[in-house]
């Protein structure tokens, strides 16, 4: 998919998102989760797929096997910020989000 198939929307200020910490916003009636790690931006489904809750904006960031992930708050499986996919089930996978800064707003992708 190139680039001009892309929908960007802006979900957020860059400000509203901390160095290290994720922020959930709303993309077309969707939860995503929008991570800041040092200042590349990062978006995967809010929802933990083991629980069905939106809680993996708050979730603890860092890395893991060289990998940059979230750990779901709940029962702390590791989701690749990058691909989406679970470390410790690589059946289980979030949706990723192409994401970029632009004049200071966080945009988020959709096929157009």
């Amino acid at each position: 998919m190139s680039s001009s198939d892309l929908k960007w929307t802006s979900v957020c200020d860059a400000d509203d998102v901390p160095p290290m910490l994720g922020v959930r916003a709303l993309l077309d009636g969707n939860q995503v989760a929008i991570f800041n790690v040092k200042e590349t931006y990062y978006a995967i489904d809010a929802v933990d797929p083991f629980t069905e809750t939106a809680v993996l904006s708050r979730g603890i960031v860092g890395d893991l096997s060289n990998q940059i992930v979230v750990a779901s708050p709940l029962y702390k499986q590791h989701f690749n910020l990058t691909t989406g996919v679970c470390l410790e089930d690589d059946k289980v996978c979030v949706k990723t989000y192409p994401v970029r800064k632009l004049k200071g707003k966080i945009q988020l992708a959709v096929a157009g």
